[in-house]
């Protein structure tokens, strides 16, 4: 079965990931892109292709590119592991159709997918990957060897890195770390940030120490995504205090979370709102703010004491991508931690992201427990958690069928006074605490997430969710 999601198609490699259904992908991604070069009277398509550290990625990608050529397509392959936003920079530079990305981003290790890029290096919108996903098996597979591809100049292999490189060390104001030396730990989560860090802030005084940057398709045994479960290591590290901060990206780099020196994590609505204040009140930047339904109140507050506008869209970077595009939107993100950044790609970077927390640090001339101080004491406090649950398919319909007829006028005593359910069903209490209920996009899961002005407060939010959902 081949169905798109919020980013992309994804699924288990060896039951639905195969190299058979990848060619299918492939081909009606081929009459997709060749579709609209013909309607725009291009002369030909142009694409890029990379792929990430999982199982097979470079097999996977190849039969994409092998496709692709089939079909007429020129193909600009990148033979090695690389970051999603490194891809999409490929795109805006050579000025290409699109690009194909074989990742299954922060997923399970048993996991592999494709993400698709569009002419303007962000994602798909939902209507492209539905007329993709609708022209699967519609024409027969075309498909030329890399050989016979690279003879006649349909396939070329790339290394776009060092320009990649080179614009993010144009992006951040590295002058800032001539005089200071900042110990920074990174943990690339075996996956394609590597060593671009180290690249990126070569020259200066600061000090980096990777962690998991090998290659292993397993994770070690974690999913390569930035949440607490998934970051003990880090915190551990952390709390010997011999960093200043530790930036960790997930399995394509486009993602990010930070932890602060005495090792508590700094989660992704956090770090979006160290983005917003960092570009507002160091960098003199203007802009409107995005976030999706499943972000922190704090940026509603920052967003009321500047007066900007505030989008609040469904989970799922191609909404916020689609507003970058639209509009003058300062920052934007996730609470996964992909964030997206004025006067970049409309498109998530997690190394950027990070070194522009560093950039905060050195602009302020503070540490980040000292500046996440300044931020408790004028907007207040939030705490934030999410939970995950394996949840049958029976009970899916079920469960947000009972929320939406009999949705909760109390939880734990508090009156609840909005409900939102353009992504899942939201409710907001009265003292600003809220709960939500949405199944995944790309994974059989159920997500409860919970923010409150304590932790204890929170907490008892997901138990009280995590309860209800089970007692159905």
């Amino acid at each position: 079965m081949i169905k798109f999601g919020t980013d992309g198609w994804r699924a288990v490699i060896a039951e639905d990931f195969t190299f058979e259904n990848v060619a299918k992908v492939a081909q009606a991604i081929a009459d997709y892109f060749n579709a609209i070069t013909q309607k725009g009277n291009d002369t030909k398509t142009q694409m890029v292709i990379g792929y990430d550290t999982r199982f097979l990625s470079d097999k996977f990608a190849q039969i994409v590119a092998e496709v692709l050529n089939g079909n007429g397509i020129r193909v600009y392959f990148i033979p090695k592991p690389s970051p999603t936003p490194m891809v999409c920079f490929m795109i805006k530079r050579n000025k290409l159709s699109g690009g194909v990305i074989i990742t299954a981003s922060h997923n399970p290790p048993q996991y592999n997918g494709v993400k698709i890029k569009m002419d303007y290096a962000g994602p798909a919108e939902p209507e492209v990957t539905q007329e993709i996903e609708s022209l699967v098996d519609k024409s027969e597979i075309k498909r030329i060897s890399s050989q016979e591809a690279l003879a006649s100049g349909l396939l070329e292999l790339v290394d776009p890195s060092e320009e990649y490189v080179k614009f993010l060390r144009q992006y951040l104001d590295l002058s800032l770390f001539k005089e200071r030396s900042y110990r920074l730990l990174v943990d690339v989560m075996y996956g394609t940030g590597d060593n671009f860090i180290p690249r990126i802030l070569r020259g200066t005084k600061c000090k980096i120490t990777l962690l998991h940057n090998e290659r292993n398709p397993l994770f070690g045994g974690i999913n390569p995504e930035p949440i607490p479960k998934n970051m003990q290591e880090v915190v551990r590290i952390m709390k010997k205090g011999d960093f200043d901060l530790a930036i960790v990206n997930d399995g394509d780099a486009d993602r990010v979370a930070c932890v602060r020196p005495d090792g508590k994590i700094i989660n992704a609505g956090q770090v979006l709102s160290l983005i917003v204040l960092h570009l507002l009140e160091d960098r003199k930047w203007e802009g409107a703010i995005v976030k999706t339904i499943s972000n922190t109140t704090l940026l509603d507050k920052i967003a009321q004491k500047y007066n900007l506008k505030l989008h609040e869209t469904p989970v799922g970077f191609k909404y916020i991508a689609k507003l970058m595009r639209e509009e003058d939107i300062l920052a934007g993100g996730e609470e996964s931690g992909g964030i997206g950044i004025k006067n970049y790609l409309p498109e998530r970077d997690g190394l950027l992201t990070g070194l522009l927390i560093l950039e905060m640090m050195a602009y302020r001339k503070k540490s980040m427990i000292e500046i996440m101080k300044d931020i408790e004491r004028e907007f207040g406090r939030f705490f934030y958690t999410r939970e995950d649950i394996s949840y049958p398919e029976e009970l899916k319909k079920k469960l947000f069928s009972v929320l939406k007829e009999k949705p909760f006028e109390h939880i734990l005593n508090k009156p609840v006074v909005k409900i939102k359910d353009f992504d899942g069903i939201k409710f907001i209490l009265a003292d600003e605490s809220w709960l939500l209920f949405r199944l995944s996009g790309t994974e059989p899961i159920l997500r409860i997430y919970a923010e409150a002005h304590t932790q204890k407060m929170a907490v008892a939010l997901l138990k009280f969710g995590k309860e209800f959902a089970l007692a159905l």
